[in-house]
């Protein structure tokens, strides 16, 4: 027999898997589709591209601003071909990027280096009388690597939840909005502790959901992109001693607004990291709240309240069981939910605290905000997929109405103290007359209509009553449904 020792060993011909890049996380493996949008953004390769953007854009400003005495303005064709580095940053630059890194063991030193050889071929493309290969020393000049990479990650977090993620969590509102308009009339049992409790609809029950999810997206959407670009410790120190006739802070604040940012004037080395909290902190309650509904969704299932569409779900089911077709869209989502808002939650924490003036805690956790957005992504794809693939069963709503008479004693009792205080006499105790008809025992609704029938109470109060039934004792949850 062979030992797990021989499974997992080289030496005995089994293949090596890690030689052959196989990835260690799902996100990048078994559930790339979902959280692929992500790469364009939040991968090292996305990091670096908006670097490089950074840096360029930077080189630029100074030049087009006139900042740096003797220097030379830049031709349009020159500006072109500086921008055309980001815009085209692939396998290519990817590769040779990773080279010099290799060297310089300092990622943003490295990127400093690729733009200086972008430099240098500028002839090559704009001819002997470009200036740009001697313009060398203008690139990173006054910046420390936090400059370039606050912004950097500001830019990409930015194009992450706002080209990516929002649209996926928009998708999800938008689905409920729909299943809570088409189930607005679809009477329910609430079961509030677990137990029969008064009337709702599915549609009114799935709008809370959907009303709690805009109000996070909502704030996600209005959040703000902090940056900065103002030196070793945050001063301006390198600008104003290099160049002392400079409005440095209205410079770099033109500068960082340019980029679609939101300025930071006062920092330390690092910017503060405050934003990504609370943005990561409102998309984990987004989360908490996505999760909420996996794990009613999953309930209503398996009290059969959601019928699961065979064809749509696609699913085997148990491996054993032909029977079955388990909810593992709700399961997926729950678990990467969790997973997600784990990551978010840890993020929020580290990032806002800092030694002193700098310390790299932040720069590892940074890279992890792809996974978790990805897992976040993954949930919601789950999500959309798991409603898409039920249908409301309101005959199987109805059946538990028709069992559960005794919650109409919540009505009577309350119209008895309404009659009491207009002067209806016979109304004492109702809440205790209530309690000893339905508790422990059950009530039909032959029991409930002879009950009202013997109360006493004011003829319009008695037929109003008599007509309930647990499917019409609904309140306006008919009409809250249509207000998401």
């Amino acid at each position: 027999m062979s030992t797990w020792q021989e499974l997992f060993s080289t030496s005995h011909g089994y293949t090596d898997l890690a030689a052959q890049g196989e990835p260690v996380s799902p996100l990048d493996g078994r559930y790339r589709p979902a959280a692929a949008p992500l790469a364009n953004f939040l991968s090292e390769a996305g990091l670096n591209r908006a670097r490089v953007h950074v840096e360029v854009e930077w080189f630029i400003h100074l030049l087009d601003q006139a900042l740096l005495p003797g220097a030379p303005r830049l031709t349009d064709a020159e500006r072109d071909y500086l921008r055309a580095l980001p815009r085209h940053f692939g396998a290519t630059e990817i590769a040779r990027l990773a080279q010099i890194e290799a060297e310089t063991r300092h990622d943003v030193k490295a990127v400093e280096y690729l733009i200086g050889e972008h430099l240098d071929r500028a002839p090559d493309a704009l001819g002997t009388d470009t200036r740009l290969p001697d313009l060398r020393e203008v690139i990173h000049i006054f910046c420390t690597s936090e400059d370039i990479n606050n912004l950097a990650y500001a830019l990409t977090i930015k194009a992450a939840i706002e080209l990516v993620w929002l649209p996926a969590a928009r998708t999800l509102h938008e689905r409920l909005v729909a299943m809570a308009h088409a189930g607005a009339t679809i009477p329910m049992l609430a079961h509030t502790h677990g137990q029969p409790a008064t009337p709702v609809t599915m549609g009114k029950e799935l709008a809370v959901v959907a009303h709690r999810l805009s109000r996070q997206i909502r704030r996600i959407e209005s959040a703000e992109y902090l940056g900065k670009i103002n030196g070793a410790t945050g001063t301006w120190a390198a600008h104003v001693i290099s160049v002392p006739n400079v409005d440095w802070p209205a410079t770099t604040r033109a500068f960082v607004e340019g980029l679609g940012l939101t300025w930071n004037p006062l920092t330390t080395q690092i910017e503060s990291h405050d934003f990504q909290a609370e943005i990561y902190a409102d998309v984990a309650r987004f989360n908490r709240i996505a999760h909420n509904l996996a794990t009613d969704c999953w309930t209503y299932i398996s009290m059969g309240y959601f019928h699961q569409n065979l064809a749509a779900q696609g699913s085997t089911g148990s491996s054993t069981m032909p029977h079955k077709v388990n909810p593992i869209r709700f399961e997926n989502a729950e678990a990467n939910l969790e997973i997600s808002t784990a990551l978010l939650d840890t993020l929020s924490a580290t990032l806002v605290t800092s030694r002193l003036q700098r310390d790299l805690t932040d720069s590892t956790t940074q890279r992890n905000i792809g996974v978790a957005l990805g897992h976040s992504m993954l949930a919601l794809d789950n999500l959309v997929r798991g409603l898409d693939g039920i249908d409301m069963n309101a005959s199987r709503m109805r059946e538990d109405l028709d069992a559960n008479w005794a919650v109409l004693g919540e009505a009577i009792q309350q119209a008895m103290r309404a009659a009491a205080i207009a002067g209806a006499t016979g109304m004492a105790n109702p809440y205790e007359r209530l309690k000893e008809l339905t508790r422990g025992t059950e009530v039909t609704a032959e029991d409930m209509r002879a009950f009202i029938a013997d109360l006493g109470l004011p003829a319009e109060v008695e037929a109003r009553l008599a007509t309930l039934s647990p499917h019409t004792y609904i309140g306006l949850a008919e009409e809250m449904a249509t207000w998401v």
